[in-house]
């Protein structure tokens, strides 16, 4: 990151200018807050920035402009996100790649606009209809908010298919001193296009199960994408084979290629206790495990930065441990409950809150308790 140096910055410009060096080249946004810093930044990094009436209109224009071959961004918070949803299961089944940023805000609904909060886990768990996720990142640090929306976009294009980035407002609006010299250079994408002389079939799967990708208006070949339930050609289909198996598809995918896009952060101290968050909550974590260190106690730290699909890697280095405290800021433990269920765990354990970040301080009593 050579033009840039050490500055009082924030997350937002960090993840903007990742995301057009790694070859995002157009942006389309509604304001809302607290993403709006995303939006301003965005207008003076990307060449093209469309401003949309609102966020329905936002997602329909993505998938437009991604349909043609651009890889188009947009950030939003929750009201805003609540309103594209149902084009985002368009842009899914579609398989057009785009990243769509989340910065979460105190709810439920329009809630405290400035509040910070990790409330969206089950919103991004269940946004599409039939359990399909979407490979969701979630930012930890300012250095993670220039890995990861590099990793998110080249996801998007491997994939061929919208990716999350979650972030909260703390992250992207909260000023930190930060050294950007220490940050690597990002490699843009490469964009692999069908070349083959036979008719393009859009969701003929190669190997990784991935269809070849080719834009609209190319001089080649027809190209069809529908959002209905269709076959290899783009052919809507009741409940063909071919038609369920495309749809099937689309969930094997994700998981087949899911340590292509896995991302966490895992200090192995012992097998006696772990310390797992995500987000803005695992700053006060890796506090946490320090404090509980300089005092002699054995404490692994997992930050999880790759949310869905839960990878498996989670649940195997929570089951070499003792005991487990989960720390997220939302009320009921959203990612614990996702991890275990409503019936919890023996031996793992919440630390939650909500209007307000949780404190090192109440991790380091949950692991002592």
């Amino acid at each position: 990151m050579k033009t840039m140096s050490k500055r009082f910055i924030d997350g937002s410009r960090i993840i903007v200018e990742s995301a057009v060096r790694t070859g995002a080249d157009i942006f389309i946004g509604y304001p809302i807050t607290p993403a709006n810093l995303i939006y301003l930044y965005a207008s003076r990094r990307f060449k093209n920035v469309i401003p949309a009436p609102d966020e329905i209109t936002t997602l329909q224009w993505m998938a437009g402009f991604s349909a043609t071959g651009k890889i188009p961004v947009t950030a939003t918070s929750f009201p805003g996100f609540a309103l594209m949803v149902e084009s985002i299961g368009m842009a899914f089944m579609m398989e057009l790649p785009m990243l769509i940023i989340l910065v979460q805000r105190l709810g439920p609904s329009t809630g405290t606009a400035t509040g910070s909060a990790q409330g969206d886990v089950m919103l991004v768990n269940g946004v599409n209809s039939g359990g399909y996720h979407l490979p969701t990142f979630c930012v930890s640090n300012f250095e993670d908010c220039w890995k990861l929306p590099s990793a998110a976009v080249k996801t998007a294009v491997k994939l061929r298919t919208p990716v999350i980035l979650l972030t909260s407002k703390e992250m992207v609006m909260t000023l930190q001193d930060f050294d950007t010299d220490s940050l690597e250079e990002i490699k843009p994408v490469e964009r692999e296009f069908y070349e083959g002389q036979e008719e393009f079939m859009p969701y003929h799967p190669k190997e990784n199960k991935v269809p070849h990708f080719l834009h609209v208006g190319n001089p080649r070949h027809q190209v069809r994408m529908t959002a209905s339930t269709h076959d290899r050609k783009a052919t809507l289909q009741h409940s063909t084979q071919e038609a369920i198996s495309n749809t099937k598809r689309l969930r094997e995918k994700m998981t087949e290629n899911l340590k292509d896009y896995t991302y966490y952060d895992y200090e192995e101290d012992g097998n006696e206790n772990l310390v797992f968050s995500f987000g803005t909550t695992s700053l006060a974590s890796r506090d946490a495990v320090k404090i509980l260190r300089s005092n002699g106690k054995k404490v692994s730290l997992l930050v999880a930065k790759t949310l869905f699909p839960i990878p498996d890697d989670y649940l195997r280095i929570i089951t070499k441990h003792k005991k487990t405290v989960i720390a997220e800021e939302n009320l009921t433990g959203q990612y614990r409950e996702l991890l275990f269920g409503r019936m919890g765990k023996n031996e793992v354990r919440g630390v939650n809150a909500i209007g307000r970040m949780i404190r090192p301080e109440e991790i380091v009593e949950e692991v002592k308790r």
